[in-house]
């Protein structure tokens, strides 16, 4: 037996679980439904509650056939479009659309992207309860829209106009940046492909576009690297950071999704173990903190 057949013998009891249960979760939603929250006449006795499948083929814009071959968990194929569709006609809600795409296309939708949001109280809560732990919230547009203290005191955020306070123009434009980022020359470039990443989520977002072109026309590194295109693995692993009087310090950093659809990612810097500086890092990180940064 080859690889492929293994795999797709392996495959098989995972897909005929994932239709059984997009088939019970499209029952279910249908039947909680009314036919006049759709503006439908009742249509006299029902046997069963919610609406009909041919209602909702109609309401679709589909096939009775073709929609109950689709409720019934069979293999064809079907299109964003009519996901979104049938999602509207059965009035789910994002979470259940996200599932209804997870069911029928093995992937989650995609989502425009946005950089305008607001940080959710938890989330700045979480970093304050790390005082040794720089730790900062980036938007899709790589804004710093919220930050801990021991995040300040590294990267000094609350020094920056509020406009300026966006990680890539720091990065190439503030010297303070240049002077923290020990290697600046190896890092930034990588730091900039993950930021690419996001690009790609809101190539067409006004605010986006503009800070790329911007940068292109104040850092000739920026411009060179930019036209590159490369595009590196998951922004995670040991960094270096000049911490002034105590020197070079090694930190691990890990960056994480923390709210999909505001296009939120919580950055957390932590004291390599195995540094010889690590306890003495910690120890000034937690020391005095500065002002709390960013409050909406």
């Amino acid at each position: 037996m080859n690889d492929s057949t293994t795999i797709t013998a392996a495959a098989a009891p995972r897909l005929a679980r994932t239709r059984a249960d997009l088939s019970e979760f499209l029952r279910l939603r249908r039947e909680r439904l009314s036919p006049a929250e759709l503006g439908l006449p009742a249509g006299g006795r029902r046997r069963t509650p919610g609406l009909r499948r041919e209602e909702v083929a109609a309401l679709a814009g589909v096939g009775l056939a073709w929609y109950t071959w689709f409720e019934q968990g069979r293999n064809i194929s079907v299109s964003a479009s009519f996901l979104d569709n049938l999602a509207r006609v059965l009035k789910l809600d994002a979470a259940e659309r996200r599932h209804l795409y997870l069911l029928a296309h093995q992937r989650p939708p995609a989502e425009p992207g946005r950089t305008l949001c607001t940080v959710p109280p938890q989330l700045r809560r979480l970093m304050d309860d790390l005082p040794a732990r720089p730790a900062y919230i980036l938007n899709l547009r790589w804004d710093v829209v919220a930050w801990n203290a021991a995040a300040d005191k590294v990267f000094r955020y609350s020094a920056q106009a509020p406009g300026r306070r966006n990680l890539l123009w720091m990065l190439f434009v503030d010297p303070h940046m240049r002077e923290v980022f020990v290697d600046w020359q190896a890092q930034a470039p990588r730091m900039l492909s993950s930021f690419r990443r996001s690009f790609a989520s809101a190539s067409d977002v006004p605010d986006i576009v503009e800070l790329v072109e911007e940068l292109e026309r104040v850092s000739p590194d920026f411009k060179a690297w930019w036209r590159e295109h490369d595009v590196h693995g998951s922004c995670l692993g040991l960094r270096s950071l000049n911490l002034g009087a105590l020197g070079e310090v090694a930190f691990e950093h890990a960056t994480l999704t923390v709210d999909e659809n505001r296009h939120l990612s919580l950055v957390v810097y932590a004291p390599a173990p195995d540094d010889a500086r690590a306890a003495e890092a910690a120890k000034w990180l937690a020391r005095r903190p500065a002002a709390r940064g960013s409050r909406e």
